[in-house]
């Protein structure tokens, strides 16, 4: 039973390796999509106030767009780099942007996101629970 146990969380453990190297399609969202959809939301990040529908529209637009995690990579760091372009953006603003929109985001937008990790955190989440249910059981 115990011989059982440990081959299964070895061969999870293997998958998991497996699925996270795996290599990711090409981004097809660009920087220049990310920067027109999110323009109408540069006063707000500065000044506050009512946020116009228009920004919400394109923080949508940005999450639907972004279906791989090369894509969510891409845009992560295109909001990144973006935002930091600009003088006197609010990063508190920034940051709650995504959930006044309506929208979840699988990392949060600050100055000190690595863009490049957060591509695998759900898939490793999801793991993780998986591997917590097994030993459960």
């Amino acid at each position: 039973m115990a011989n059982s146990t440990v081959l299964k969380l070895a061969c999870t453990v293997v998958l998991v390796c497996l699925l996270v190297t795996a290599p990711q399609a090409d981004a097809t969202v660009t920087c220049s999509q990310v920067t027109q959809l999110l323009n109408p939301c540069v006063n707000y990040l500065i000044y506050g106030g009512a946020i116009p529908s228009s920004c919400c529209a394109g923080v949508k637009q940005v999450k639907a767009a972004s279906k791989t995690g090369e894509d969510r990579r891409t845009a992560c760091s295109c909001i990144q780099d973006g935002a930091a372009m600009i003088p006197g953006i609010d990063y508190n603003l920034v940051a709650s942007l995504p959930s006044q929109c309506g929208v979840s985001l699988p990392y949060k937008i600050s100055p000190s996101t690595d863009c490049s990790r957060f591509i695998f955190c759900t898939l490793a989440t999801l793991f993780c629970y998986l591997l917590i249910i097994e030993q459960s059981l």
